[in-house]
């Protein structure tokens, strides 16, 4: 996906200390100026499965790779691949706390979606506490349950929409370009989750707001997706979450 090239394009080299595949959560860690950081992707795993055939490689060497060539893998069709490379961009990727506000995806979802239509692509914990604050909500999922929506829904539903709340995922599973043609150009459009690339650069793709996840307690962060740990339970071993906005963001109160 360009929107992956583009990212990557911007980005620098550094060390990879720590690669880790958890059950629901990728990370990877690495040093850049004395300086370790570490960036999270949902760990998707690959639909199809042929015996003896590795989904990783050079699984037990990852380390021995430059933090560059992992965020490469962002570009695989495996998704576990996939998963690796997101979380090495997101490691890479500068932080910019002067342009972050440290307000999540549903305080913004519930300001910008006051009774208005909103899609979520991918289901969230927080959509069912939307419900009453907007017009009409409408869930998408590659494995809809009950009352939510499949990507075939996506031509008839997003043009009418509000606004549009994508998940990080959609990069991970290369999902993204098959949802933006169907998207409203007047729609307030949103990507979230500890995926998401927290780059200005994502503004140049249409997206007014990114809404993804900082991590300030690494030790503890890894040890709690390594343990099976859902990203509640991450969130509170050690990640910010903060928001960016193309133009000034109202306080969502």
């Amino acid at each position: 996906m360009k929107i992956i090239e583009d990212v990557l394009s911007t980005l620098t080299d550094a060390k990879v200390n720590d690669v880790r595949i958890g059950l629901h959560w990728t990370a990877v860690v690495v040093e850049k100026h004395g300086k370790h950081a570490c960036g999270l992707a949902s760990t998707v795993n690959n639909t199809h499965h042929r015996e003896g055939i590795p989904d990783v490689e050079s699984a037990g060497d990852l380390c021995s790779l430059s933090a560059l060539q992992l965020a490469d893998f962002a570009l695989s069709s495996s998704n576990i691949k996939s998963s690796i490379g997101i979380a090495a961009m997101n490691a890479l990727i500068e932080p910019k706390p002067t342009q972050w506000q440290e307000i999540n995806a549903e305080q913004v979802l519930a300001k910008e979606g006051n009774g208005k239509n909103i899609a979520v692509i991918g289901s969230f914990p927080f959509v069912n506490r939307l419900k009453d604050k907007v017009n009409k909500i409408y869930v998408f999922d590659l494995n809809p349950a009950e009352g939510e929506f499949g990507p075939e829904a996506a031509a008839k539903i997003l043009p009418d929409m509000d606004v549009i709340a994508i998940t990080g995922m959609t990069l991970v599973n290369k999902t993204l370009d098959d949802l933006l043609p169907y998207c409203n150009p007047g729609a307030v459009k949103m990507m979230l989750g500890p995926s998401t690339f927290l780059s200005d650069m994502m503004f140049d793709y249409g997206f007014d707001l990114v809404s993804g996840a900082y991590v300030d307690k690494i030790v503890p962060v890894i040890q709690t997706m390594c343990e099976g740990g859902t990203f509640k339970q991450v969130h509170r071993a050690g990640v910010r979450l903060v928001t960016m906005a193309k133009a000034t963001l109202i306080n969502p109160g």
